[in-house]
């Protein structure tokens, strides 16, 4: 489901290296990730299968970003030029001044075991009923839970590139992050 990624042999500790969310060009981003390839770059490059039918009846199956037009990138600060040059980069995420680096543990998490549930994009959501996930393949992160049909899901949000999917979840693997007090009207 991931993008392949690349962990280069280099002298910079990996201390130094940080996850920044990198903003490309509207479907540029397999491109990018290529880009990264040869450049030898650590990036992180979640994809999703949908299925698309055509008005023939014919359906087509497409691997596609997780996060339309961003790819995660695992730089030292001295080697943001090197990614920012790369055809299709418009930018990292950050102030005017400089990236922002995300929080690795999420990438890490988001990279480990994505490939273990089914994902897709879903709208960014600022409000909602908040949890975290206590236990399955993604346990620690937190979101705001979802209800469709016969499934539960929780919508995950990386607040700094405003960007959220949903997952589908055991509500049983769900626990409340915030205390409520019962509606009694």
């Amino acid at each position: 489901m991931a993008h392949a990624v690349f962990v280069p042999e280099t002298s910079c500790d990996e201390v130094d290296r940080l996850w920044y969310a990198a903003y490309t060009a509207p479907c540029h981003e397999k491109q990018v990730a290529e880009h990264l390839i040869v450049r030898k770059v650590d990036h992180f490059l979640p994809l999703y299968s949908s299925v698309r039918r055509w008005a023939s009846g014919r359906s087509v199956v497409r691997e596609c970003p997780l996060f339309p037009s961003y790819v995660f990138v695992r730089i030292a600060r001295n080697e943001r030029v090197k990614v920012l040059s790369v055809p299709g980069i418009c930018s990292l995420v950050g102030t005017s001044r400089e990236a922002t680096p995300l929080p690795s543990a999420e990438i890490e998490t988001l990279r480990s075991r994505l490939h273990m549930c089914h994902a897709e994009p879903h709208p960014f959501l600022g409000i909602g009923e908040k949890a975290r996930l206590r236990s399955g393949p993604l346990a620690g992160m937190q979101g705001i839970v979802l209800r469709r049909a016969k499934s539960t899901r929780i919508v995950l949000s990386l607040d700094l590139i405003t960007q959220s999917i949903a997952v589908e979840v055991d509500v049983a693997d769900l626990e409340p992050l915030e205390f409520r007090l019962p509606n009694l009207a």
